[in-house]
């Protein structure tokens, strides 16, 4: 069975300049170091300063909403209550953009994104720049997640005017919906070396009235610069590479960047990229007698066994974190997506049916029993995300990692009982974190937490092998595993008094389809009935939740409601290319899983919808979006490589990005 899509690395380009913070992928760690930016002008813009910004506490926050508190999207709620005149994304917003002459200012985010929530906290929230967005601008907020055919978009603006890209993107564009400025995060005020937000709605407000044309004409030569090179077709090529001459290629280059040690092929931050790990077992597969085949099998299980082991994944809870902050897996950023936990299933599961070590079985069914626990509808849908933040304690202000992190003087309290057998005095609570690397200090680096956040707290790691921590302490290897298993649980008991991360109950059907296969493979190659009875209940959930039986087309959202309702918008968003995708493939693995023809007959309809509404007849290949939802945005794109993530997922907060100079 193939592997399906991981989300990437972010990207890592440099800029020169004026350094902002830089976020993460898919909600961004404020853990991570800055990044820098150039934002250039022909013409000088007024600076706005930090004594200029009104004060934003949470007694004088506007407490009417806006007309986002009409909105299902978790994320576009979280703003409901800005002082902002946000729109949804629609024609209402294009209309008065139109009538009124007036910039658009696009905010796009996800309800699970760190520096998104900051963005809102110290920007969205303020007084002053609510009344900057809502006077000289028509301000729209977008769920990425909801739609991915507007975050594409813009994004390759983006990333086309500047070497990265990120969460959340913030872009300016014209009433005819043409970019002219872009972004990621911008800090509320300038700093020494950082442009504020406040300045760049000044100065843009400013040009727009003085240079308007000159913005328009640069908006267009841009926009068409980008349409000739989103253009993929079979054209006049010459013949491709063979696909054997493609998959050598492909491993030399993974081989040259593998790190060695810890695993993976990056230094730092480090995303699980379930498709190479799949690539590389297909390709053991096919070389199985060659030195190269041995390698790829021996990169793939190292590198799965060393994220097992890492911070990286969650040893209470079990599940998988966003990514890594430090090449050694230990300190996460501890955003936990749907997506990552179906695909890191399959992965752990074929690296099992492989190797035949129960290690990777045991990660891939606690994979699967995170999400049925956490992200589960009772109808058998599953949610998004669960949030990276959270409150140490009720009433306070929420932090990165406060649901998952622990001191040592918490775990010598829960797990104080002596350990019998032992060659020294020994409690269970010093067996623990002996094991998993916790210290008096904290584990976790200054320069992993610059806002001293977490210090004196601990992220559990595996430190030394069972039978090293046996022979420690002189005790046996299965005393051993079962006093850990044990002081885990009660770990896990103790935290569900915390408060929790935010749920985001959105429910995506290309999530949801690759969460049917997470399902259904496991169930397959462990032979565990109850995992293809949760992967029926997915499908049987997409097809009367998610799928229009009059029109055969998919549905791309819907949501939880009270009660364990489902909730759908009005009027409904419809799948994107993504969606059939995914749904075809959960439903193909189903259907060998299973051996129930009727999904195989649902998948073959579905995939006749897909060619219906997404291939370019003329140019071959799928168009990321149907051609009538996308109306309006100046592009329509297709992918045109195998991503390492389901299309459209993936998120770092960080620069400002425009052809405007903005120098503090």
């Amino acid at each position: 069975m193939s592997h399906l899509p991981s989300p990437p690395q972010k990207h890592k380009g440099e800029h020169k300049g004026h350094g902002l913070p830089r976020g993460s992928d898919r909600g961004s760690s404020s853990r991570d170091k800055d990044r820098s930016v150039t934002v250039s002008s022909t013409v000088p813009m007024p600076v706005g300063g930090k004594g200029s910004r009104t004060s934003c506490s949470p007694s004088t926050l506007q407490k009417v909403p806006n007309r986002l508190i009409n909105e299902k999207s978790p994320y576009l709620l979280q703003h409901a209550y800005n002082p902002v005149d946000w729109y949804p994304w629609g024609q209402e917003a294009f209309d008065k953009a139109r009538k009124e002459n007036k910039p658009i200012f696009l905010s796009v985010g996800y309800s699970t994104c760190h520096w998104c929530h900051v963005m809102e906290e110290e920007s969205f929230q303020n007084e002053e720049i609510g009344r900057l967005l809502s006077e000289d601008f028509v301000s729209v907020k977008v769920d990425r997640e909801e739609r991915p055919d507007v975050d594409k978009v813009y994004m390759t603006f983006v990333q086309a005017t500047s070497s990265g890209g990120g969460w959340p993107m913030n872009v300016w564009l014209t009433p005819n919906l043409q970019p002219f400025v872009g972004g990621t995060y911008f800090p509320p005020e300038d700093g020494l070396t950082r442009v504020g937000f406040r300045t760049v709605l000044l100065r843009i407000r400013e040009q727009w009235k003085q240079n308007k044309n000159t913005l328009l004409e640069n908006s267009q030569r841009v926009t068409t610069a980008l349409l000739a090179r989103s253009e993929i077709s079979m054209g006049d090529r010459q013949v491709p590479p063979s696909a054997a001459t493609m998959n050598s290629r492909c491993f030399q280059q993974l081989d040259e960047g593998y790190d060695e040690e810890y695993g993976g092929f990056a230094e730092a931050p480090k995303f699980p990229t379930p498709v190479i790990l799949n690539f590389l077992f297909s390709y053991w597969l096919s070389h199985r007698l060659t030195q190269d085949g041995s390698r790829a099998q021996q990169m793939a299980l190292h590198t799965l066994k060393m994220m097992a082991n890492g911070g990286i994944r969650d040893h209470v809870g079990q599940g998988f974190h966003r990514y890594s902050t430090d090449r050694q897996w230990h300190i996460p950023h501890f955003e936990k997506m749907l997506y990552d936990q179906a695909q890191l299933a399959v992965a752990y599961s074929q690296a099992f049916q492989i190797s035949g070590d129960e290690f990777y079985s045991d990660v891939a069914k606690g994979i699967l029993q995170y999400v049925a626990r956490n992200l589960s509808h009772r109808s058998g849908g599953f949610y998004s995300a669960e949030d990276a933040d959270s409150p140490p304690e009720r009433g306070m202000r929420p932090k990165e990692g406060a649901f998952y992190v622990w001191t040592v003087k918490e775990v010598q309290q829960l797990l104080p009982d002596s350990v019998l057998g032992a060659t020294e005095p020994l409690t269970s609570g010093q067996l623990l974190m002996k094991h998993y690397g916790l210290t008096e200090a904290g584990n976790i680096s200054p320069s992993q937490d610059p806002k001293g956040e977490l210090q004196g707290q601990n992220v559990l790691t595996v430190r030394y092998s069972l039978e090293l921590t046996a022979a420690r302490f002189g005790l046996d290897v299965d005393a051993v595993r079962t006093l850990l298993n044990m002081g885990l649980e009660k770990l896990f008991q103790a935290r569900k008094h915390r408060p929790k991360p935010h749920l985001d109950s959105k429910m995506l059907a290309a999530w949801n389809g690759l969460m049917v296969s997470g399902y259904a493979v496991t169930g397959a190659i462990l032979g565990l009935e109850r995992l293809i009875t949760h992967a029926i209940n997915g499908a049987k959930f997409l097809k009367r939740h998610m799928f229009d039986v009059a029109s055969g087309r998919l549905m791309r959202t819907c949501y939880a409601g009270p009660g364990g309702t489902v909730e759908h918008s009005n009027p409904p968003c419809w799948g994107f290319l993504e969606d059939y995708a995914f749904v075809v493939r959960g439903l193909l693995d189903l259907y060998e899983a299973s051996q129930e023809s009727s999904w195989l007959e649902w998948a073959l309809r579905l995939q006749d919808t897909q060619d219906r509404l997404f291939w370019d007849s003329r140019g071959s290949g799928y168009f990321c979006s149907e051609a009538e939802l996308g109306a309006g945005l100046p592009l329509r794109l297709k992918d045109d490589c195998d991503l390492r993530r389901p299309p459209g997922q993936g998120h770092q907060g960080s620069v400002a990005v425009c052809p405007l100079h903005l120098h503090p």
